[in-house]
């Protein structure tokens, strides 16, 4: 696996494994414009879809701009070797998200803040999208909703940021982005069902300790593609050694 797939996987990964934060989170905003919905739209779950799709489109392309933005800021360290560092920052910060929801590092939340000014910024723009009324309403209130402070987001954003390619970083934003769309779009249509579940102690352990295991697979990655890449070469070299013989 090469390190722009191994990338998109991992964030890909991150975003399904952060479901219990996600719906706790992101449950009671998607909730609200769900049940501000008319009620013609809201009880017929064929004509709500296109609403909550439209939530969640604008969200993603968010994700995806943040992360091409982050991915060109990184990209001059790729030939100042600076790139591990993000790389190891990513990894404790998916470790703390992961305490963090299991309920064993409450005070990492704190983490969140750093996205305070920009959502200070776009809020009343927000404010301005409601009620939702229309497809295209839906999706500029989804574009808004991505700057949403959140630890998660953060952690995949440094990860992609790691990539040092505006490209590459922008595509793992999106991988993230959709690894967290079943449980956004399911809370869109089941909000008090998920939003209940998300909050119990077991469900947010099980989430923070999957994020736990998340991030020693990226730490342990690298040493197996470098272990796999040297038994190739290995076998390589033994080749073309017995053709010359």
């Amino acid at each position: 696996m090469d390190i722009v797939t191994s990338s998109l996987v991992s964030a890909f990964l991150l975003g399904l494994f952060s479901s219990a934060h996600c719906v706790a989170m992101c449950g009671s905003v998607i909730g609200a414009l769900t049940l501000s919905l008319p009620a013609t739209v809201r009880n017929n779950p064929v004509r709500m879809l296109p609403f909550v799709f439209n939530y969640n489109l604008g969200r993603i392309i968010s994700y995806s701009l943040a992360g091409g933005i982050v991915g060109a800021i990184t990209s001059p360290l790729v030939d100042l070797g600076g790139l591990q560092w993000l790389r190891g920052a990513s990894i404790l910060i998916m470790v703390g998200m992961g305490l963090y929801l299991a309920g064993w590092w409450p005070q990492f939340a704190r983490i969140e803040k750093i996205g305070t000014p920009v959502w200070r910024w776009l809020q009343p723009l927000s404010q301005k999208l409601l009620p939702v009324t229309s497809k295209l309403q839906a999706f500029c209130f989804g574009a808004v909703w991505g700057w949403l402070p959140c630890g998660l987001v953060y952690a995949a954003l440094i990860t992609a940021a790691a990539t040092g390619d505006p490209l590459t970083a922008s595509a793992s934003m999106l991988a993230f982005g959709l690894g967290t769309l079943p449980a956004v779009m399911g809370t869109g249509f089941l909000v008090g069902f998920l939003s209940k579940t998300a909050r119990t102690r077991w469900f947010r352990r099980l989430a923070g300790i999957l994020i736990m295991m998340m991030a020693i697979i990226m730490l342990i990655s690298p040493l197996i593609m470098h272990d796999g890449h040297d038994n190739h070469s290995h076998q390589q070299h033994e080749h073309d050694s017995g053709a010359q013989s």
